[in-house]
Protein backbone atom coordinates (compact mmCIF):
# COMPACT_ATOMS: atom_id res chain seq x y z
CA UNK A 1 0.00 0.00 0.00
CA UNK A 2 1.14 3.41 -0.67
CA UNK A 3 0.86 6.81 0.45
CA UNK A 4 -0.80 8.11 -2.11
CA UNK A 5 -3.82 5.06 -2.66
CA UNK A 6 -4.29 6.18 1.17
CA UNK A 7 -5.19 10.19 0.03
CA UNK A 8 -7.26 9.79 -2.83
CA UNK A 9 -10.07 7.78 -4.06
CA UNK A 10 -9.70 9.11 -8.02
CA UNK A 11 -7.75 11.29 -9.61
CA UNK A 12 -4.00 12.83 -8.53
CA UNK A 13 -4.12 13.66 -4.78
CA UNK A 14 -4.43 17.32 -4.45
CA UNK A 15 -5.55 18.26 -7.64
CA UNK A 16 -7.44 22.06 -7.49
CA UNK A 17 -5.91 22.79 -4.47
CA UNK A 18 -5.50 26.53 -3.51
CA UNK A 19 -1.90 28.27 -3.22
CA UNK A 20 -1.67 29.26 0.44
CA UNK A 21 2.25 29.98 0.30
CA UNK A 22 0.97 33.78 -0.19
CA UNK A 23 3.52 34.41 2.70
CA UNK A 24 5.95 37.48 2.25
CA UNK A 25 9.23 36.72 0.77
CA UNK A 26 12.90 38.71 0.57
CA UNK A 27 14.81 38.82 -2.73
CA UNK A 28 18.19 37.42 -2.59
CA UNK A 29 18.76 41.43 -3.88
CA UNK A 30 17.06 43.17 -1.49
CA UNK A 31 18.90 41.05 1.53
CA UNK A 32 21.83 42.30 -0.19
CA UNK A 33 21.78 45.70 -0.42
CA UNK A 34 20.29 45.86 2.94
CA UNK A 35 23.63 43.89 4.09
CA UNK A 36 25.81 46.78 2.05
CA UNK A 37 23.83 49.49 3.07
CA UNK A 38 24.30 48.79 7.06
CA UNK A 39 28.50 47.96 6.17
CA UNK A 40 28.24 51.26 4.71
CA UNK A 41 26.96 52.72 7.86
CA UNK A 42 29.11 50.93 9.96
CA UNK A 43 32.27 52.47 8.35
CA UNK A 44 31.01 56.04 8.25
CA UNK A 45 30.63 55.53 11.75
CA UNK A 46 33.95 54.80 11.75
CA UNK A 47 35.35 57.30 9.90
CA UNK A 48 33.10 60.36 11.73
CA UNK A 49 34.61 59.01 15.02
CA UNK A 50 38.11 59.61 13.48
CA UNK A 51 39.98 62.60 13.97
CA UNK A 52 40.37 64.79 11.13
CA UNK A 53 41.56 65.43 8.81
CA UNK A 54 40.90 61.52 7.95
CA UNK A 55 43.40 59.87 7.12
CA UNK A 56 43.70 55.83 6.82
CA UNK A 57 46.15 54.58 9.85
CA UNK A 58 46.19 51.46 12.15
CA UNK A 59 43.92 53.69 14.93
CA UNK A 60 41.04 53.91 11.57
CA UNK A 61 41.79 50.27 10.34
CA UNK A 62 40.90 49.22 14.23
CA UNK A 63 37.69 51.00 14.27
CA UNK A 64 36.63 50.28 10.87
CA UNK A 65 37.46 46.78 11.07
CA UNK A 66 35.86 46.47 14.99
CA UNK A 67 32.88 47.97 13.89
CA UNK A 68 32.49 46.01 10.56
CA UNK A 69 32.93 42.32 13.15
CA UNK A 70 30.18 43.55 15.15
CA UNK A 71 27.27 44.97 12.31
CA UNK A 72 28.74 41.65 10.53
CA UNK A 73 28.00 39.13 13.59
CA UNK A 74 24.32 40.45 13.89
CA UNK A 75 24.19 40.00 10.01
CA UNK A 76 25.22 36.38 10.12
CA UNK A 77 22.38 35.88 13.17
CA UNK A 78 19.61 37.42 10.97
CA UNK A 79 20.74 34.74 8.33
CA UNK A 80 19.79 31.77 10.39
CA UNK A 81 17.21 32.63 11.96
CA UNK A 82 15.35 30.56 9.67
CA UNK A 83 12.79 33.06 9.09
CA UNK A 84 10.36 32.65 6.38
CA UNK A 85 10.85 35.64 4.30
CA UNK A 86 14.09 34.97 4.56
CA UNK A 87 14.25 31.16 3.81
CA UNK A 88 11.33 31.24 1.00
CA UNK A 89 13.17 33.83 -0.88
CA UNK A 90 16.63 33.48 -0.71
CA UNK A 91 16.86 29.55 0.16
CA UNK A 92 18.46 27.84 2.77
CA UNK A 93 21.09 26.46 1.18
CA UNK A 94 22.04 29.56 -0.18
CA UNK A 95 22.10 31.50 3.24
CA UNK A 96 24.24 28.91 4.63
CA UNK A 97 26.99 29.23 2.17
CA UNK A 98 26.06 33.37 2.81
CA UNK A 99 26.23 32.52 6.75
CA UNK A 100 29.79 30.33 5.92
CA UNK A 101 31.32 33.07 3.52
CA UNK A 102 30.52 35.78 6.33
CA UNK A 103 31.55 34.00 9.30
CA UNK A 104 35.04 33.85 7.69
CA UNK A 105 34.97 37.62 7.11
CA UNK A 106 33.91 38.36 10.29
CA UNK A 107 36.37 36.19 11.96
CA UNK A 108 39.60 37.93 9.11
CA UNK A 109 37.66 41.54 10.88
CA UNK A 110 38.36 40.52 14.22
CA UNK A 111 41.82 39.51 14.11
CA UNK A 112 42.48 42.96 12.15
CA UNK A 113 40.82 44.44 14.77
CA UNK A 114 42.37 42.78 17.42
CA UNK A 115 45.80 43.30 15.79
CA UNK A 116 45.03 47.06 14.51
CA UNK A 117 44.38 47.80 18.17
CA UNK A 118 47.15 46.22 19.96
CA UNK A 119 49.99 47.97 17.11
CA UNK A 120 47.73 51.30 17.81
CA UNK A 121 48.50 51.04 21.72
CA UNK A 122 51.83 49.90 21.20
CA UNK A 123 52.74 52.98 19.42
CA UNK A 124 51.11 55.58 21.27
CA UNK A 125 52.61 54.14 24.78
CA UNK A 126 56.50 53.63 22.62
CA UNK A 127 56.18 49.95 23.72
CA UNK A 128 56.17 46.08 22.64
CA UNK A 129 52.96 44.81 20.98
CA UNK A 130 53.82 41.99 23.58
CA UNK A 131 53.47 45.26 26.47
CA UNK A 132 50.75 46.34 24.45
CA UNK A 133 48.53 43.66 24.75
CA UNK A 134 49.56 42.98 28.42
CA UNK A 135 47.99 46.36 28.70
CA UNK A 136 44.80 46.72 26.33
CA UNK A 137 43.63 43.12 28.28
CA UNK A 138 43.62 45.34 31.78
CA UNK A 139 40.80 47.49 29.81
CA UNK A 140 36.98 47.37 30.72
CA UNK A 141 35.51 44.18 29.09
CA UNK A 142 38.46 43.27 27.25
CA UNK A 143 39.29 39.65 28.38
CA UNK A 144 35.43 38.27 28.18
CA UNK A 145 35.72 40.22 24.47
CA UNK A 146 38.79 37.84 24.13
CA UNK A 147 37.46 35.05 25.30
CA UNK A 148 34.79 35.44 22.57
CA UNK A 149 37.29 36.04 20.57
CA UNK A 150 39.18 33.06 20.91
CA UNK A 151 35.44 30.96 21.15
CA UNK A 152 35.12 32.59 17.42
CA UNK A 153 38.21 31.01 16.50
CA UNK A 154 37.69 27.48 18.09
CA UNK A 155 34.47 27.30 15.99
CA UNK A 156 35.88 28.72 12.67
CA UNK A 157 38.53 25.81 12.78
CA UNK A 158 35.70 22.88 13.74
CA UNK A 159 33.76 24.66 10.38
CA UNK A 160 36.58 23.77 8.27
CA UNK A 161 35.64 21.36 6.13
CA UNK A 162 38.57 19.05 6.86
CA UNK A 163 37.04 18.58 10.38
CA UNK A 164 33.71 19.06 10.02
CA UNK A 165 33.68 15.84 7.86
CA UNK A 166 34.95 13.85 11.38
CA UNK A 167 32.80 15.40 13.63
CA UNK A 168 28.82 13.89 14.01
CA UNK A 169 26.24 16.46 12.76
CA UNK A 170 24.91 16.46 16.74
CA UNK A 171 28.37 17.70 18.20
CA UNK A 172 29.21 19.85 15.47
CA UNK A 173 25.85 21.52 16.20
CA UNK A 174 26.44 21.62 20.02
CA UNK A 175 30.08 23.28 19.38
CA UNK A 176 28.34 25.83 16.91
CA UNK A 177 26.34 27.28 19.44
CA UNK A 178 29.09 28.05 21.32
CA UNK A 179 28.82 31.26 18.78
CA UNK A 180 25.87 32.59 20.87
CA UNK A 181 28.05 32.79 24.54
CA UNK A 182 30.92 34.39 22.23
CA UNK A 183 28.87 37.32 21.02
CA UNK A 184 27.43 38.21 24.44
CA UNK A 185 31.12 38.04 25.77
CA UNK A 186 32.26 40.66 22.95
CA UNK A 187 28.79 43.01 23.59
CA UNK A 188 30.22 44.70 26.57
CA UNK A 189 33.27 45.76 24.94
CA UNK A 190 31.46 46.76 21.58
CA UNK A 191 29.47 49.67 23.90
CA UNK A 192 32.45 50.77 25.56
CA UNK A 193 34.57 51.20 22.67
CA UNK A 194 35.68 54.85 21.35
CA UNK A 195 33.30 54.74 18.78
CA UNK A 196 30.00 54.18 20.98
CA UNK A 197 31.40 55.50 23.90
CA UNK A 198 29.68 58.65 25.00
CA UNK A 199 27.29 58.49 21.95
CA UNK A 200 23.79 57.17 23.60
CA UNK A 201 21.55 57.36 20.81
CA UNK A 202 24.25 55.11 18.65
CA UNK A 203 24.62 53.15 21.65
CA UNK A 204 20.84 52.39 21.61
CA UNK A 205 20.60 51.67 18.39
CA UNK A 206 23.37 49.52 18.04
CA UNK A 207 21.34 47.74 20.97
CA UNK A 208 18.61 47.38 18.73
CA UNK A 209 20.65 46.15 16.21
CA UNK A 210 21.45 43.16 18.11
CA UNK A 211 18.58 43.06 20.10
CA UNK A 212 16.41 42.71 16.41
CA UNK A 213 18.92 39.58 15.60
CA UNK A 214 18.44 37.92 17.94
CA UNK A 215 14.82 38.88 18.61
CA UNK A 216 14.40 36.42 15.37
CA UNK A 217 16.42 33.98 16.68
CA UNK A 218 13.92 33.87 19.91
CA UNK A 219 11.08 34.34 17.20
CA UNK A 220 11.66 31.34 14.85
CA UNK A 221 14.40 28.54 16.89
CA UNK A 222 12.65 28.75 20.20
CA UNK A 223 8.83 30.22 20.07
CA UNK A 224 7.86 28.65 16.67
CA UNK A 225 8.73 25.16 16.72
CA UNK A 226 7.37 25.14 20.69
CA UNK A 227 4.11 26.93 19.07
CA UNK A 228 3.48 24.46 16.10
CA UNK A 229 4.58 21.46 18.79
CA UNK A 230 1.50 22.36 21.20
CA UNK A 231 -0.94 23.92 17.57
CA UNK A 232 -0.13 20.56 15.50
CA UNK A 233 0.52 18.04 17.74
CA UNK A 234 2.27 16.06 15.38
CA UNK A 235 3.18 12.21 16.15
CA UNK A 236 4.71 9.48 14.51
CA UNK A 237 1.98 7.18 13.39
CA UNK A 238 3.43 4.61 11.53
CA UNK A 239 6.72 3.84 10.05
CA UNK A 240 7.58 1.78 6.64
CA UNK A 241 10.58 -0.16 5.20
CA UNK A 242 11.26 1.12 2.10
CA UNK A 243 14.33 -0.99 2.52
CA UNK A 244 18.27 -0.69 1.94
CA UNK A 245 18.47 1.40 4.67
CA UNK A 246 15.89 3.43 4.36
CA UNK A 247 12.29 4.26 6.15
CA UNK A 248 9.13 6.03 6.02
CA UNK A 249 7.72 8.14 8.57
CA UNK A 250 4.29 8.76 8.67
CA UNK A 251 2.88 11.64 11.04
CA UNK A 252 0.17 12.53 12.03
CA UNK A 253 -1.02 15.88 13.42
CA UNK A 254 -3.80 18.64 13.82
CA UNK A 255 -4.37 21.75 11.50
CA UNK A 256 -1.47 21.26 9.67
CA UNK A 257 -3.12 22.93 6.84
CA UNK A 258 -2.06 25.56 8.67
CA UNK A 259 1.56 24.95 8.14
CA UNK A 260 1.29 26.34 4.48
CA UNK A 261 4.05 23.42 3.65
CA UNK A 262 4.28 23.18 -0.54
CA UNK A 263 5.65 19.83 -2.28
CA UNK A 264 9.83 20.82 -2.15
CA UNK A 265 10.15 22.08 0.70
CA UNK A 266 11.59 20.23 3.94
CA UNK A 267 11.15 20.85 8.06
CA UNK A 268 14.03 20.39 10.25
CA UNK A 269 12.63 17.28 12.87
CA UNK A 270 13.29 16.31 16.30
CA UNK A 271 11.68 13.49 17.42
CA UNK A 272 11.26 13.33 21.49
CA UNK A 273 12.51 10.55 22.61
CA UNK A 274 15.51 10.36 25.14
CA UNK A 275 18.14 9.27 22.51
CA UNK A 276 17.22 11.79 19.83
CA UNK A 277 15.54 14.67 21.37
CA UNK A 278 19.22 16.68 21.69
CA UNK A 279 19.29 17.17 17.24
CA UNK A 280 17.24 18.36 14.47
CA UNK A 281 17.54 16.58 10.83
CA UNK A 282 16.46 18.54 7.88
CA UNK A 283 14.48 16.06 6.09
CA UNK A 284 12.48 16.84 2.80
CA UNK A 285 8.45 15.98 2.58
CA UNK A 286 8.37 12.89 0.56
CA UNK A 287 5.10 12.93 -0.52
CA UNK A 288 3.08 16.23 -0.93
CA UNK A 289 1.58 17.62 2.37
CA UNK A 290 -2.16 16.57 3.46
CA UNK A 291 -4.44 18.54 6.74
CA UNK A 292 -4.32 15.36 8.48
CA UNK A 293 -0.80 13.53 7.77
CA UNK A 294 2.91 14.00 6.48
CA UNK A 295 5.12 11.92 5.38
CA UNK A 296 8.95 11.87 5.28
CA UNK A 297 11.79 9.52 4.34
CA UNK A 298 15.06 8.53 6.09
CA UNK A 299 18.07 6.79 4.58
CA UNK A 300 20.15 5.62 7.69
CA UNK A 301 23.73 7.80 7.05
CA UNK A 302 24.77 7.83 10.71
CA UNK A 303 24.17 7.59 14.27
CA UNK A 304 20.94 10.51 14.40
CA UNK A 305 19.91 9.27 11.25
CA UNK A 306 19.82 5.27 12.79
CA UNK A 307 18.65 6.09 15.88
CA UNK A 308 16.09 8.11 13.78
CA UNK A 309 14.41 4.87 12.48
CA UNK A 310 14.02 3.28 15.50
CA UNK A 311 11.33 5.30 16.73
CA UNK A 312 8.05 3.95 17.44
CA UNK A 313 4.37 4.93 16.67
CA UNK A 314 2.97 7.68 19.29
CA UNK A 315 6.31 9.61 19.13
CA UNK A 316 6.55 12.91 19.71
CA UNK A 317 7.54 15.46 16.99
CA UNK A 318 8.52 18.93 17.28
CA UNK A 319 8.75 20.10 13.27
CA UNK A 320 10.52 23.38 12.32
CA UNK A 321 9.19 24.73 9.35
CA UNK A 322 8.35 24.72 6.71
CA UNK A 323 11.59 25.54 4.85
CA UNK A 324 13.14 26.20 1.86
CA UNK A 325 12.64 27.69 -1.89
CA UNK A 326 12.42 24.65 -4.04
CA UNK A 327 9.05 25.29 -5.17
CA UNK A 328 6.42 25.80 -7.98
CA UNK A 329 6.91 29.83 -7.22
CA UNK A 330 10.49 28.98 -8.96
CA UNK A 331 9.06 28.76 -12.51
CA UNK A 332 10.50 30.38 -15.09
CA UNK A 333 9.92 28.53 -18.03
CA UNK A 334 7.52 26.31 -19.95
CA UNK A 335 8.20 22.72 -18.33
CA UNK A 336 9.95 21.13 -15.67
CA UNK A 337 12.81 18.51 -15.50
CA UNK A 338 12.87 17.06 -12.01
CA UNK A 339 16.31 15.51 -11.30
CA UNK A 340 16.45 13.13 -8.12
CA UNK A 341 19.65 10.70 -7.17
CA UNK A 342 19.70 8.27 -4.27
CA UNK A 343 17.17 9.00 -1.63
CA UNK A 344 17.40 12.89 -2.92
CA UNK A 345 14.06 11.86 -4.73
CA UNK A 346 11.98 12.81 -1.41
CA UNK A 347 11.26 16.43 -3.08
CA UNK A 348 11.02 15.23 -6.56
CA UNK A 349 8.43 12.63 -5.89
CA UNK A 350 6.40 15.08 -4.09
CA UNK A 351 6.42 17.83 -7.13
CA UNK A 352 5.96 15.40 -9.60
CA UNK A 353 2.76 14.75 -8.15
CA UNK A 354 1.96 18.48 -7.67
CA UNK A 355 4.02 20.53 -10.20
CA UNK A 356 0.92 22.81 -12.31
CA UNK A 357 2.60 21.64 -15.52
CA UNK A 358 1.29 19.49 -18.55
CA UNK A 359 2.28 16.05 -18.37
CA UNK A 360 3.91 16.00 -21.39
CA UNK A 361 6.29 19.08 -20.61
CA UNK A 362 6.77 17.45 -17.37
CA UNK A 363 9.71 14.69 -16.93
CA UNK A 364 11.21 13.23 -13.78
CA UNK A 365 14.78 11.56 -14.24
CA UNK A 366 16.14 9.50 -11.29
CA UNK A 367 19.30 8.40 -10.43
CA UNK A 368 19.73 4.72 -8.53
CA UNK A 369 22.73 2.65 -7.91
CA UNK A 370 21.05 -0.31 -8.77
CA UNK A 371 17.61 -1.14 -9.53
CA UNK A 372 16.67 -2.73 -5.51
CA UNK A 373 17.52 0.51 -4.64
CA UNK A 374 14.99 2.45 -6.62
CA UNK A 375 12.33 4.39 -3.81
CA UNK A 376 8.75 4.75 -4.51
CA UNK A 377 8.46 3.02 -7.94
CA UNK A 378 4.82 2.21 -8.05
CA UNK A 379 3.65 5.44 -6.79
CA UNK A 380 6.31 7.39 -9.78
CA UNK A 381 5.16 5.13 -12.23
CA UNK A 382 1.04 5.48 -11.13
CA UNK A 383 1.72 9.54 -10.97
CA UNK A 384 3.90 9.09 -14.79
CA UNK A 385 0.81 7.35 -15.93
CA UNK A 386 -2.01 9.57 -14.37
CA UNK A 387 -0.31 12.88 -15.43
CA UNK A 388 1.31 11.49 -18.78
CA UNK A 389 4.76 12.49 -17.67
CA UNK A 390 7.95 11.14 -18.79
CA UNK A 391 9.76 9.30 -16.32
CA UNK A 392 13.28 8.09 -16.57
CA UNK A 393 15.24 5.79 -14.69
CA UNK A 394 19.11 5.46 -14.57
CA UNK A 395 20.39 2.33 -12.46
CA UNK A 396 23.23 0.31 -12.25
CA UNK A 397 27.29 1.77 -12.14
CA UNK A 398 27.77 5.31 -12.04
CA UNK A 399 30.77 4.53 -15.01
CA UNK A 400 28.42 2.76 -17.22
CA UNK A 401 28.28 5.20 -19.95
CA UNK A 402 24.20 4.50 -20.49
CA UNK A 403 24.18 6.51 -16.82
CA UNK A 404 26.17 9.30 -17.88
CA UNK A 405 25.14 12.87 -17.25
CA UNK A 406 26.01 14.98 -20.35
CA UNK A 407 24.99 17.82 -22.23
CA UNK A 408 24.52 15.52 -24.89
CA UNK A 409 22.79 13.17 -23.06
CA UNK A 410 20.45 15.60 -21.71
CA UNK A 411 19.63 17.19 -25.11
CA UNK A 412 18.46 13.44 -26.24
CA UNK A 413 16.01 12.61 -23.86
CA UNK A 414 14.36 16.31 -23.16
CA UNK A 415 15.00 18.33 -26.67
CA UNK A 416 13.54 21.23 -25.31
CA UNK A 417 15.53 21.24 -22.31
CA UNK A 418 16.61 24.96 -22.36
CA UNK A 419 12.96 26.15 -21.92
CA UNK A 420 12.55 24.07 -18.71
CA UNK A 421 13.09 25.00 -15.01
CA UNK A 422 15.03 22.00 -13.99
CA UNK A 423 14.85 21.28 -9.63
CA UNK A 424 17.91 19.21 -8.92
CA UNK A 425 18.35 17.16 -5.19
CA UNK A 426 21.34 14.19 -5.17
CA UNK A 427 24.69 13.84 -3.75
CA UNK A 428 27.08 16.82 -3.78
CA UNK A 429 29.19 14.98 -6.69
CA UNK A 430 25.79 13.87 -8.88
CA UNK A 431 24.54 17.11 -8.67
CA UNK A 432 28.08 18.60 -9.56
CA UNK A 433 27.96 16.61 -12.66
CA UNK A 434 24.52 17.30 -13.37
CA UNK A 435 24.99 21.41 -13.20
CA UNK A 436 27.74 21.61 -15.94
CA UNK A 437 25.91 19.36 -17.94
CA UNK A 438 22.53 21.53 -17.49
CA UNK A 439 25.29 24.99 -18.36
CA UNK A 440 27.05 23.18 -21.18
CA UNK A 441 23.15 22.12 -22.39
CA UNK A 442 22.47 25.83 -22.70
CA UNK A 443 20.22 25.96 -19.30
CA UNK A 444 19.56 29.60 -17.75
CA UNK A 445 21.16 30.09 -15.01
CA UNK A 446 17.71 31.37 -13.64
CA UNK A 447 15.67 28.33 -14.38
CA UNK A 448 18.40 26.34 -12.38
CA UNK A 449 16.82 25.29 -8.95
CA UNK A 450 18.48 23.76 -6.02
CA UNK A 451 18.65 23.40 -2.26
CA UNK A 452 21.58 21.07 -0.52
CA UNK A 453 21.47 20.51 3.25
CA UNK A 454 25.07 19.38 4.03
CA UNK A 455 26.30 20.85 7.35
Amino acid sequence: MTVSADRTGSGPPYAGWPDVSGSRIISPAAVLWLVAAGAVAATALAAISAPQPLRWNLPLLAHTSGLLAGYGVTVMVALMSRAPSLERGVGADRLARWHGMGGKAIFCLILIHGFAATATWATSQRTTLWAAATDVLRMPGLIAATTGTVIFLSVGIISARSVRRKLTYETWHFLHLMTYVAIALSFSHELAGPDLAGLPLVQVAWSLLYTFSFGLILRYRVLAPLTQLLRHRLRVDHVLDEGNGVVSIILRGRHLNELNAESGQFFRWRFLTSATWQSSHPFSLSAPPHDQFLRITVKAVGDGTRLIHSVRAGTRVLAQGPYGAMTKERRQGRGALLIGGGVGITPMRALFETLPVPGQDLTLLYRASSPEEVLFRDELEHIARHRGAQLIFLTGPAADPRNAITAQSLRTMIPDLAARDVYICASPRFSAAARAALTQAGLPRRQLHQEEFTF
